[in-house]
């Protein structure tokens, strides 16, 4: 699918981030290291080329995220337009609880359990389906440069979406919270 220039953004650094503790759904707010990476981010952007009222600034509806926009909006005197396709996948059971609380209650079925893997066994968590198919329904909209504030997992899927990847290469994506991932004619680039 042709795309217009993007640059994707997962939220900086949260409490629950901080604790090991998952989110999905639910929400904390940023820590001041978290803070730091949405200015740096903000900074990073005005480098890019972007012009105000040009392009879209798209966030999560979740804080998080939203708090990650607000530099960005700032300094761009951009509007930030909270979009629920691109919030973080459902944890189900998961919501809240720390990682090591997961493993006690869930061990994990082998040893070397990979991060889709974990994700993909949240009781009564969003399966990746359903992601696929609302960041798919998201990017499909897309008209004109955009700014995505988003989820490290909703950005993965994002990411390997425009890249014309199947669900198959999510895991070839990689993360980073306090980096863009820019794409240019379906080309990622990281900015840090």
């Amino acid at each position: 699918m042709p795309l217009p220039d993007l640059y994707i953004l997962r939220h900086g650094e949260t409490v629950a981030n901080a604790e090991g503790r998952m989110q999905g759904g639910l929400d904390s707010p940023l820590t001041a290291k978290g803070l730091a990476q949405a200015e740096a981010m903000a900074d990073l952007l005005r480098g890019q080329g972007l012009i105000a009222g040009e392009f879209d600034l798209f966030s999560s509806p979740q804080g998080r995220a939203l708090q990650t926009a607000a530099p960005i909006a700032r300094v761009f005197g951009a509007e930030v337009q909270p979009e629920p396709r691109i919030a973080e996948i459902g944890m189900g059971q998961w919501a809240g609880l720390l990682l090591t609380e997961i493993a006690e209650r869930w061990p994990a079925h082998t040893e070397n359990e990979s991060v889709l893997d974990f994700y993909a066994r949240a009781p009564e968590g969003e399966r990746f389906n359903s992601l696929w198919a609302r960041t798919g329904a998201f990017l499909s909209g897309l008209t004109r440069p955009a700014v995505i504030v988003t989820h490290g997992f909703t950005s993965r899927f994002l990411r390997t979406q425009i890249m014309g990847y199947g669900m198959d290469r999510l895991g070839d994506v990689p993360d980073g919270q306090g980096v863009i991932f820019a794409f240019r004619d379906g080309q990622q680039t990281i900015l840090k």
